[in-house]
C-alpha cells in the first residue's frame, strides 16, 4: 500500500505539477496557521492513508452480506469493522456508517420520520442550531413546518420554552444538539419532553462526539431515539457521518416498518443515498479505533481545558463570552459592544494567519454573512498538543489583532502593518513549537500570505 501511495504522489508531481503545488501549498498553510475553527481538525496520517486506498475503486450498493454488486467480500469486512468500532466507541446497539456527512444523516432521518408539512422542533439557527435542524434557508425548513427554540437570558437552552413549544405545536420530531452552543446539553430532559408529546428525539452531536466518546460530555445514545454525528469535527476522521441508536434500536418503526434500526437501514439505502464511499468508511474505521485509545482521551481533556482557558482569558481581556464560558470546545464571543462585525474580525485575523469563523450570537440582528460574533474552537490546537498556556496565548493574539482593527463598515477595516507582522511572527513561533503530529513540512518551504493582501 505504501508503494502505491508513493507512486501516486510521484505521478501527480510529474504529470500535474500545478495541482501538486496547490496541494503542497495547502499543507504548508495548515502547518503555519493557527486554526481555531470549531468545525474541523487535522486527521491522523493513518486516516489519510486509509482514505487514499484501493477501496475507492469498489462500487458496493447495499450492506455487508447483501450487496447489489459482486466482488465485495473484502469491502464487507471494512464496513463491518467500522460498524463494530462505532458501536463500541459510543456504546450503541446499532450503527450505520454510510452517510456521506452529518447533513445527509440528519436529512435521511428527518425525511423518513416526517412527511412533508409535518412539524419539526429544533434549535433556531441564530441561537446556535444547525441549518439541518429546521432553518428556512435549508431543506428541513422548507419541506417541514419548522419551529425554533432558543436560549434564556444567561445564554443557556431555555428548556421551559422547549416544553411549551412542544406542547403547543406537537412536533413529530424534536432535534437537540447544536453547532454554536458552548454548554452541555441535558439529553434526558429532552427525552422526557419528547415522550410527553409523542415525538421522536434526534440528537445531533457533531460538535461533541469526541467528548462523548471520551466520557467528558453526557451521551445521548440511550436518551435519543436516534443520534447523528459527523466524523470530521471532533472524531478527527474523514468527511462523513454516522447514525447511531441505543436502547431504541429495536423499538417499532413508524408506519409499521419493522424496528427503528431496520427502518434506518432502508432509509440510508436505497431511500436517501446510493453507493457508499468505501475508502471514507475505511478512514472512519481507523479514526474510530484511535478514538477509543488513551491518547485520544488525553486530547479530549486538552480540548476542554484549552477552551475554558481561552474563554477565561478573553473575558479577562474584556470580551463578552456568550453564556459566560464553555463546557466543550466552543468559545462564542459577542463583538457588538466593540462596534465590530464578525466578518471584519474574521478577515483581520486571517490576515495574521489566525483562522476563526464569524457566527451569529444571541439577539444578533446582522445578516448571516456578516454576524456580530465569532465562534472559536480548540479541536485543532489540542491535536497539536497545545495546552492551556498556548490557549491563553491564542486569546492574547486575538486581542492583539482586534484591538488594533479600525472598522470602516460591516466589511471594511484597517489593520496596521506592524501589528499584522508582529501577530504573524508570534503565530509562526507557536505553530513551529507545536507542529501537526505526523505531518512533515513539505519542501520547498515558502512563506504563505492571504490572497489579495
Amino acid at each position: 500500500m505504501g508503494e502505491l501511495l508513493d507512486a501516486g504522489l510521484h505521478q501527480l508531481a510529474t504529470t500535474d505539477p500545478r495541482l501538486h503545488e496547490v496541494l503542497v501549498g495547502e499543507q504548508l498553510r495548515q502547518a503555519g496557521t493557527l486554526s481555531l475553527v470549531a468545525s474541523c481538525s487535522p486527521v491522523d496520517p493513518s486516516v489519510l492513508a486509509s482514505q487514499a486506498s484501493a477501496a475507492v475503486n469498489v462500487t458496493a450498493e447495499g450492506y455487508p452480506g447483501r450487496r447489489y454488486h459482486a466482488g465485495c467480500e473484502v469491502i464487507d469486512g471494512i464496513e463491518q469493522l467500522a460498524i463494530d468500532r462505532a458501536r463500541r466507541a459510543f456504546g450503541a446497539r446499532y450503527a450505520n456508517v454510510q452517510p456521506h456527512s452529518a447533513t445527509t444523516a440528519n436529512y435521511a432521518v428527518l425525511s423518513s420520520l416526517l412527511e412533508p408539512g409535518d412539524t419539526l422542533l429544533g434549535m433556531a439557527l441564530d441561537k446556535g442550531g444547525h441549518l439541518t435542524h429546521g432553518s428556512p434557508a435549508a431543506y428541513a425548513g422548507r419541506y417541514f413546518r419548522a419551529v425554533g427554540y432558543g436560549l434564556d437570558d444567561a445564554g443557556l437552552i431555555d428548556y421551559a420554552e422547549v416544553e411549551r413549544l412542544a406542547r403547543e405545536h406537537r412536533p413529530k420530531v424534536i432535534v437537540c444538539g447544536a453547532t454554536a452552543y458552548p454548554r452541555q446539553i441535558d439529553f434526558a430532559r429532552f427525552r422526557r419532553i419528547a415522550d410527553r408529546v409523542g415525538a421522536y428525539l434526534l440528537a445531533d452531536i457533531s460538535h461533541t462526539a469526541g467528548l462523548v466518546v471520551a466520557g467528558l460530555h453526557p451521551s445521548p445514545i440511550d436518551h435519543a431515539h436516534l443520534t447523528t454525528t459527523c466524523t470530521h469535527k471532533q472524531l478527527y476522521g474523514p468527511r462523513g457521518g454516522l447514525i447511531l441508536a441505543g436502547r431504541d434500536a429495536d423499538a417499532p418503526a413508524p408506519r409499521g416498518k419493522g424496528t427503528l434500526a431496520q427502518f434506518v437501514q432502508r432509509t440510508v439505502f436505497p431511500y436517501f443515498q446510493g453507493a457508499p464511499v468505501l475508502n471514507a468508511i475505511a478512514a472512519k474505521a481507523r479514526a474510530l479505533d484511535i478514538a477509543t485509545g488513551p491518547e485520544f482521551r488525553a486530547t479530549a481533556r486538552r480540548i476542554v481545558a484549552d477552551a475554558r482557558a481561552m474563554a477565561a482569558a478573553l473575558a479577562d481581556l474584556g470580551y463578552a463570552v456568550v453564556s459566560g464560558g464553555t463546557d466543550n470546545h466552543i468559545v462564542l464571543i459577542d463583538l457588538s459592544a466593540r462596534r465590530m462585525t464578525g466578518l471584519v474580525a474574521e478577515l483581520a485575523l486571517e490576515e495574521c494567519h489566525i483562522v476563526v469563523n464569524k457566527n451569529r450570537v444571541p439577539r444578533d440582528t446582522t445578516p448571516a454573512l456578516v454576524t456580530a460574533g465569532l465562534r472559536l474552537g480548540t479541536n485543532s490546537i489540542a491535536a497539536r498538543g497545545m495546552g492551556t498556556d498556548a490557549a491563553v496565548a491564542c486569546a492574547e493574539l486575538i486581542d492583539l489583532v482586534l484591538s488594533a482593527v479600525e472598522p470602516y463598515s460591516d466589511r471594511e477595516y484597517h489593520l496596521p502593518a506592524a501589528v499584522r507582522e508582529l501577530a504573524r511572527q508570534r503565530v509562526a513561533r507557536l505553530c513551529a513549537a507545536h507542529p501537526i503530529p505526523g505531518y512533515p513540512i513539505p519542501a520547498p518551504q515558502r512563506e504563505l500570505t492571504v490572497a489579495g493582501r
